[in-house]
């Protein structure tokens, strides 16, 4: 029997809701699933604030993307993500907040660079069709009560899949791959989206202090956060308009 199979209507395993009834339990629940995605809404907003600042200037577009800067800033993000990752458990939660913040300003002046490829307009329609996919991805993911951890594995494979291709295409600079690895990371990160938001649903726990519960949901924002912006790019390579 899977852990579905004795769940209740909300698809959470029994004995989940520990000393507290089941009306606390969901209270608490949806209490957390509104902090992350505050906190992932928060990091979007700062992301995209700092990419438009700095965009509007020709100076600083060519400082940060036409200098060796350029490769500090794309490997930047990703220094944060693996501090946040691995020190989850020695970092406060106020420590966590600040690098995720400082992550998602400084993916801000990275993606600043498709304002260089693609017009603004196209990547305002661009974004607001890869949020409307996150979003009714996102609420399956959290509503729904078939068990999403069988394509896990699946997923993660195809993310693998498509990290080799990306670094294979760099040297073969071939339209035709370039195509076929957008095309299957939106269906990746699709699914991501909904397996990650059941992931962080059903990892909920209401034995959780305060401090570890905003340290959780970072980490959950973070996911998310990742999941659309991987969207957003994989669907601007196959619908942005790009610049003469």
């Amino acid at each position: 029997m899977s852990r579905f199979d004795e769940a209740n209507a909300w698809g959470r395993p029994a004995g989940a809701y520990g000393a507290v009834s089941a009306a606390e339990f969901d209270a608490g629940l949806r209490k957390h699933m509104l902090s992350v995605y505050n906190y992932m809404a928060s990091g979007l907003l700062l992301t995209g604030a700092i990419a438009l600042l700095v965009a509007q200037s020709p100076e600083t577009m060519m400082s940060l993307h036409a200098t060796p800067l350029k490769f500090v800033i794309m490997l930047a993000p990703l220094a944060f993500v693996m501090v946040l990752s691995f020190g989850i458990e020695r970092l406060s939660a106020g420590a966590m907040q600040g690098i995720f913040w400082a992550f998602a300003a400084t993916m801000g002046l990275s993606l600043s660079s498709i304002f260089m490829i693609y017009t603004g307009a196209s990547i305002a329609q661009v974004f607001f069709i890869s949020a409307a996919t996150f979003a009714v991805t996102s609420l399956y993911g959290y509503t729904t009560q078939r068990d999403l951890t069988g394509f896990g594995g699946f997923l993660f494979m195809g993310l693998i899949g498509i990290v080799i291709a990306s670094l294979v295409n760099l040297f073969m600079a071939s339209s035709m791959l370039q195509f076929v690895i957008s095309v299957v990371g939106v269906l990746v990160f699709t699914g991501l989206t909904a397996y990650d938001t059941q992931k962080i649903k059903e990892s909920y726990a209401d034995s959780w202090s305060a401090d570890s519960k905003d340290k959780i949901a970072i980490m959950g924002a973070l996911t998310l956060y990742l999941d659309l912006i991987n969207i957003f790019m994989m669907l601007l390579q196959l619908l942005g308009n790009r610049r003469d």
